[in-house]
């Protein structure tokens, strides 16, 4: 039996990809086979190759998924403000929220590019790089107008992020800093490396 009784497939396919984002987060997508995967959800090895056709895809599609979720929710919650550091303070607190509730993802999104295949590493990287310049946006036009002082705009950009998204390698819920507090912290180290400091 291919499925699971009283299962559909679009579930299914739900399963497939959640359990694929468990063990590939906990064990790194080169361990894990589509064996693995298939008895995590509870079908034959084979029925997966009903729903995606190789391990490839499902790690593409996951990252791909997880750009494109996060440049839509980007776009509900965008700062409409004009000014360029209220707009920074924005981007970076979208930026913790959306990434703390989402730690597999984030992740396997930085840590398995290394496995895509060329076509699908330039798939990702071109949704990467529109995320990429929303910020870089910001810190332009705050740079034009002398609020911000910026010796690379694309550096100071990468760099942005890089300590943005390094939070999921230690935040824990419950710690001594509440996220809104620590929210605060990043948005003051995020305006000081830009020369515009509360």
């Amino acid at each position: 039996m291919a499925r699971r009784s009283g299962s559909n497939g679009e579930q299914t396919a739900r399963d497939i990809r959640d359990a694929a984002m468990r063990l590939f987060a906990d064990q790194g997508y080169a361990a894990v086979s589509m064996r693995q995967i298939a008895r995590a959800v509870g079908v034959q090895a084979g029925a997966l190759y009903l729903y995606t056709p190789d391990k490839q895809s499902l790690l593409s599609d996951m990252m791909i998924a997880h750009l494109e979720d996060l440049l839509a929710a980007w776009g509900k919650a965008r700062c409409e403000s004009d000014d360029p550091r209220a707009r920074l303070e924005d981007f970076v607190r979208f930026h913790i929220r959306y990434h703390l509730s989402r730690v597999d993802e984030v992740f396997i999104a930085y840590m398995e590019l290394r496995n895509l295949t060329p076509e699908n590493f330039a798939r990702v990287e071109r949704l990467r790089r529109l995320y990429e310049n929303v910020l870089q946006e910001i810190l332009q036009d705050g740079a034009a107008r002398g609020i911000f002082r910026l010796s690379d705009a694309r550096i100071a950009t990468l760099a942005l992020i890089a300590m943005l998204t390094g939070i999921t390698n230690w935040y824990r819920a419950g710690g001594r800093l509440s996220p809104e507090r620590i929210e605060e912290i990043y948005i003051e180290m995020a305006l000081g490396a830009v020369g515009a400091a509360r």
